[in-house]
């Protein structure tokens, strides 16, 4: 007959391991009490017995005989022995027939065989005794029977091998219901798995909020995830959104081609219509252009751009570049960096997803407005703030902005790809930092790293404190005043 599925399992087979090994422990144990206690009993035994020997070798002769009838009327459990022989070997008192043969009189505990004698006749019994010559030539044995040593420790021995019994049994059936138990999360754990093969791509694992290292385990494949459910349905939609914004300024360039294949008659006429045909061109390899960048940025594992980035300098230099632009949009771009603060990443990538975040506040914001790009010191980290007073992004589009080709239909008249924020988000992952957008009106976004720490690329920095939910990059916080 084939055993349950569970009793196969690596767990329970070390239960019984464990509670083979506890067993032969308990045995061990039982065994060293056994004779640890029998040794103290008989021990006891002895040192009670040379202290009779002596209270009755300093009596007198008279005396003598009726403290050993004494002590033996005392004695309902028939444990004690005594006896007094003359010289000749003739018995003169107490219960004992004969001095035992091999006999030893150097005042030294012995074990011997003797021959008790009273009222209930003769019995043979296991003693332990004392023999001791006196000044007048008698002969004076005392002793105790050991056999109620021996009772004393069998007591002890099978009370404790009573507790070994269901000691073991509570130890085997702990084991079993731990591999049951461990055998059942497995199996809902692979019933999950396999949802999730078949495409379910929202199911998760099961997990409880303790700090069990199986829910712990969980809790980090379920962030992985989330990741890739993201992954899976932007790299779904990337084909869609690629086709989508190609096709706009393609279609463009093959109707400025025909149109002037039909109806232009000069050569001024033809060079216009080029002209348009090499817009549109130029548009559509722009898209690739920064399709093929992300892909670089977010694939990117090198770190030898890495290094001390002066970001105070890095922000001017990007005010620098943006003023004249600003200036013509009638817009005030004004620029703060008074502390001199560093970062650890590539000074070339930073400039790139700080000028893409200045460029998208330049160009939604109406004339008479403003933007600021500000660097100050937060708690434990640097943040390069650049904040507009244009219309802002919404609340729920916080997180669609950062999809690519993302465009708003409150901007679909402006020129762009929608690629800005999705470029300045893998750049901000690649160096482990923090990217923050908070909503509402006018845009605040926030670039923040740690100071006087050194990132690994494509992960957090050296001794950074990462949020517990796995993957997050992205969380609103209030902007300091």
């Amino acid at each position: 007959m084939q055993l349950p599925e569970f009793t196969r399992l690596t767990t329970l087979r070390w239960t019984f391991l464990v509670a083979g090994i506890f067993a032969a422990f308990i045995v061990a144990l039982l065994g060293f009490v056994y004779l640890k206690t029998e040794g103290d009993l008989t021990m006891r035994s002895d040192r009670v017995i040379a202290a009779q020997v002596g209270v009755f070798a300093d009596l007198s002769p008279e005396r003598r005989l009726d403290a050993i009838n004494e002590h033996l009327k005392q004695d309902p459990g028939r444990v004690q022995l005594a006896g007094l022989f003359g010289a000749n070997g003739r018995r003169i008192a107490g219960n004992l027939e004969s001095p035992p043969p091999g006999l030893r009189t150097d005042n030294a505990v012995q074990s011997a065989e003797v021959d008790r004698i009273d009222e209930r006749g003769r019995e043979k019994q296991t003693v332990r005794l004392i023999a001791r010559s006196l000044p007048n030539g008698d002969l004076l044995l005392i002793g105790r029977n050991v056999d109620e040593v021996g009772e004393v420790a069998g007591v002890v021995g099978r009370a404790l091998a009573l507790g070994l019994i269901p000691a073991v049994l509570l130890c085997l059936a702990v084991g079993v219901a731990l591999s049951a138990r461990a055998r059942n999360r497995i199996m809902e754990v692979n019933e999950r798995v396999q949802r999730i093969i078949a495409g379910d791509l929202r199911e998760r694992l099961p997990h409880r909020n303790t700090d069990d290292p199986f829910s712990k385990l969980a809790m980090i494949v379920n962030g992985m995830l989330d990741e890739m459910e993201i992954l899976i349905h932007s790299l779904a939609g990337v084909g869609n959104d690629i086709a989508h914004d190609l096709r706009t300024p393609l279609t463009r360039a093959r109707l400025s081609l025909e149109r002037g294949r039909n109806s232009a008659g000069t050569l001024e006429q033809l060079q216009i219509v080029a002209d348009k045909t090499i817009q549109g061109i130029d548009q559509s390899l722009s898209i690739i252009t920064a399709i093929l960048r992300l892909a670089e940025i977010e694939n990117s594992q090198r770190s030898a751009g890495f290094g001390e980035v002066a970001l105070a300098d890095l922000v001017r230099e990007v005010g620098d570049m943006y003023e004249p632009i600003a200036e013509d949009k009638g817009i005030a771009l004004v620029v703060h960096a008074p502390h001199k603060l560093t970062a650890y990443g590539d000074r070339d990538l930073l400039i790139e997803a700080v000028a893409n975040l200045v460029d998208n506040a330049v160009k939604f914001t109406p004339a008479g407005g403003q933007v600021e790009i500000g660097l100050f010191r937060g708690h434990g980290e640097n943040v390069v703030r650049v904040k507009d007073t244009g219309s802002g992004i919404s609340e729920h589009e916080r997180d669609a902005v950062l999809r690519r080709f993302y465009r708003s239909d409150k901007i679909r008249h402006t020129s762009g790809l929608g690629l800005g924020l999705n470029l300045v988000a893998a750049i901000v992952k690649l160096h482990g930092f923090r990217f923050t957008i908070v909503p509402g009106s006018g845009c605040v976004a926030e670039i923040a790293c740690p100071y006087g720490l050194q990132s690994e690329p494509g992960g957090p920095p050296k001794g950074w404190l990462v949020r517990s939910e796995p993957f997050k990059l992205f969380h609103q916080r209030e902007v300091p005043g």
